[in-house]
């Protein structure tokens, strides 16, 4: 058999795609959407917390934060989900019953938190000292110097990494199928492996596929547009800066003369 003709009729076959698309559409959709956006929304709180955590001066704040950091980076997120989804169970049984999908956001969250906590951490490590400086020097305490002057800029430098990250988490909401969802809970993944097993055609994961670059590449786009208008910020506030340090240049220039001595 030609194998073109083999890779059109596995992944191309229409028939297939136009059975399982009703149900992405209500049904996996939504649930990728709840996943990652829940999971995105905890996952930079927590995120915050072990950024701040991690540059604290308190041993007992940044020692914990540095060991979660780098046990939630190091394992698979296949491997969290599953500790998270099948360690808690008995947990989760008594808070909500027999529902994974809490377990899933649970576990989603944890893995993100870790990513978006280094994300931020380099950011506010990276605005200059003397903001800090000033801030204090101006009667703010550390922490309101912090919270109002350097965590936003901080943040600001890196919303692109951190929209990568939100990319990132969208494709690891297809991991939580480990869980055994039911079928109202089922995300993209699970139906198009669901459809897939069904007809014995694998149609339904490429149109699962499709929906994923469908959510992935806008926000592609967002962080090349957010990154380059950054760009052009930075860009547009160095030539300001010099032409500051020039008039204060003309100004101690054109100061009165009187009682300098003539070097003569």
């Amino acid at each position: 058999m030609d194998p073109l003709s083999t890779l059109w009729e596995t992944f191309f076959d229409w028939d297939s795609m136009r059975q399982a698309l009703p149900e992405m559409l209500t049904v996996g959709l939504p649930n990728t959407l709840i996943l990652a956006i829940t999971a995105a929304l905890l996952g930079s709180v927590l995120g915050m917390l072990l950024a701040v955590a991690g540059i604290s001066r308190t041993r007992w704040l940044r020692w914990p934060a540095r060991v979660y950091t780098d046990v939630f980076r190091g394992l698979p997120a296949a491997a969290t989900i599953l500790l998270i989804g099948v360690g808690l169970a008995p947990l989760g049984m008594q808070v909500w019953g027999p529902n994974p999908y809490p377990l899933g956001i649970l576990a989603l969250s944890l893995i993100a938190a870790a990513y978006i906590g280094e994300i931020f951490r380099s950011g506010i490590q990276s605005v200059e000292a003397a903001q800090l400086e000033g801030a204090r020097a101006l009667g703010f305490s550390w922490g309101e110097a912090m919270r109002l002057v350097i965590i936003p800029q901080g943040v600001r430098r890196v919303l692109p990494a951190w929209v990568n990250q939100l990319i990132a988490l969208i494709k690891d909401s297809s991991l939580v199928y480990f869980l055994g969802l039911v079928a109202s809970q089922r995300e993209l993944f699970r139906i198009g492996q669901d459809h897939a097993a069904t007809t014995g055609n694998e149609s339904a994961l490429l149109l699962a596929g499709l929906f994923y670059l469908t959510l992935t590449i806008p926000l592609t786009h967002a962080v090349n547009a957010i990154d380059r208008r950054l760009r052009q910020g930075r860009a547009a506030a160095a030539p300001d800066a010099e032409d500051d340090a020039g008039l204060a240049l003309a100004g101690e220039a054109a100061l009165p003369t009187t009682g300098r001595k003539d070097p003569r």
